[in-house]
């Protein structure tokens, strides 16, 4: 006889854990169920972010960062040492170890919460019933009152790339080098690949960026891209726009093998590479594959994610779907929200997702974060708008800190004066991007933000500076 819950979550990363912590305390029974593993071959909860994905890298990031500033940015404050060197597999140690703290700890949080975990690849059903094929072989059938789909996504493969572990990777392989790679090359300059990029790089790899657009970061705003695409240069990283990759061969054996890379300008005439390490950075979809048995009704786009309407509902009675595997960006935080919401519509309440307010942050150095429209995007949907923008450089905490570089930049409608994008290029750019999502949130115009007090000497000021510049009357620049 299958196991009954009114709610069973499939997949246990942000959004399905949130969804099924949330389902619990509004006094639903829950299962949620995850086939992950950690490198102890254990169950492992918290899917891609927690185990190969926001967590880990940001522990890296933050270790290389350390590193970097010995070599180049202590002496600045009168710091003087001999002999700086990182142990390579320490620091991949510590980052294992903040993984495995932080996978326990939602394992934790499913005890505290009583929702039940079920470890396997699960698959829906019709009439709500999912089996689990666990790892020991064995299959349970469980159904539930509502199911919600939170399976996550996977790295894309390339056809003339794929993946073999070890030289040839993804994230995943990249978060776990023994040694430092001589040569490396990333194809895709998104986010994944300039922050492990960086990573490498500030440990003494030459690092390669090969980037099928003609531009970096066409996202972001166009002013904050470039000063990024100056700074990322500065400090090595060598980024080949219109770069596009035909060919990747693994050639030599043991410890001399290499991969042979094949591209195409951007002038259109082709050109070669031969690295040590290749990642595969061009994307993520979703992980939607052996997820749907025949007839259940929930539907896949041409990009294989589940469809669904403004409340993740997908149109078959109490089935919903939520994080990266259904529209909207693949963040961690945005499956949280989801999560959340689905939760609480299920419960009778209220659920919302404000997709105009999630922010985006890419933590290299500068730390690059904005939430809202950019200039451009404005532009083209004819909307008129006002900005005004600070530097770091004139910020007193900013020089204090040797973090100078960057600006803050508001953008504001030009007849409501409302908060339509806040865009940062900076240090604690991810920190500082709250105050535009507090205030568009709120439906706050730039003079809001120019009126709120600012502890001075702090980085936020910039942000205070930049909303006073909106209307010329910034203390601290030139209008």
């Amino acid at each position: 006889m299958a196991d009954q819950f009114d709610v069973v979550v499939i997949g246990a990363g942000p959004a399905g854990y949130h969804a099924a912590i949330r389902a619990a305390q509004l006094g639903k029974k829950v299962a949620c169920i995850d086939a992950a593993l950690g490198k102890d071959g254990k169950p492992a909860l918290g899917g891609t972010c927690l185990r190969v994905g926001c967590v880990p890298s940001k522990a890296l990031l933050d270790s290389t960062h350390q590193y970097e500033n010995m070599l180049h940015k202590f002496d600045q404050h009168g710091i003087s040492f001999k002999d700086a060197a990182i142990d390579v597999a320490k620091m991949v140690a510590r980052k294992d170890g903040i993984v495995k703290q932080f996978t326990g700890g939602i394992a934790m949080l499913f005890k505290a919460n009583k929702v039940t975990p079920y470890h396997g690849f699960a698959t829906l059903h019709p009439n709500r019933v999912v089996k689990v094929k666990q790892h020991d072989g064995s299959e349970v059938e469980l159904t539930g009152s509502n199911i919600i789909l939170a399976a996550g996504s996977d790295s894309i493969e390339l056809p003339f790339a794929k993946f073999d572990g070890e030289n040839i990777v993804d994230n995943v392989g990249a978060l776990d080098f023994t040694d430092v790679p001589q040569r490396l090359a990333v194809i895709g300059a998104g986010v994944i690949g300039l922050e492990l990029g960086s990573v490498w790089k500030r440990l003494g790899a030459e690092v390669t960026i090969l980037e099928a657009m003609p531009e970096l970061l066409a996202a972001a705003d166009a002013e904050v891209a470039k000063l990024a695409a100056r700074e990322f240069k500065k400090a090595g990283l060598d980024i080949k726009l219109g770069a596009k990759v035909s060919r990747a061969e693994v050639t030599g054996k043991g410890k001399k093998k290499e991969v042979a890379l094949t591209y195409t300008d951007a002038k259109g005439e082709e050109q070669s590479l031969v690295v040590d390490k290749l990642l595969v950075a061009v994307g993520r979809r979703a992980a939607s594959r052996g997820l749907l048995a025949e007839g259940t009704g929930v539907q896949l786009n041409e990009r294989g994610q589940i469809v669904v309407d403004d409340h993740c509902h997908t149109g078959v009675d109490g089935v919903w779907a939520i994080g990266d595997c259904v529209r909207g960006p693949m963040l961690a935080h945005k499956g949280f929200e989801e999560g959340i919401a689905v939760a609480e519509l299920i419960a009778g309440l209220p659920g919302h997702v404000n997709f105009d307010t999630i922010p985006w942050v890419i933590y290299t150095s500068p730390e690059i974060a904005w939430v809202g429209k950019t200039e451009q995007q404005l532009k083209a949907e004819g909307v008129p708008y006002k900005t005004g923008s600070f530097p770091f450089a004139a910020v007193g905490r900013a020089v204090a800190m040797a973090e100078a570089t960057g600006f803050v930049k508001v953008i504001a409608h030009a007849e409501t004066d409302r908060v339509l994008g806040l865009h940062i290029i900076g240090a604690n750019a991810s920190e500082l991007v709250h105050e535009g999502v507090l205030t568009m949130e709120f439906s706050g115009s730039a003079d809001d933000l120019a009126r709120i007090c600012h502890a001075h000497p702090t980085l936020s000021e910039a942000i205070h500076d930049a909303a006073m510049a909106v209307d010329k009357r910034a203390i601290h620049k030139a209008n």
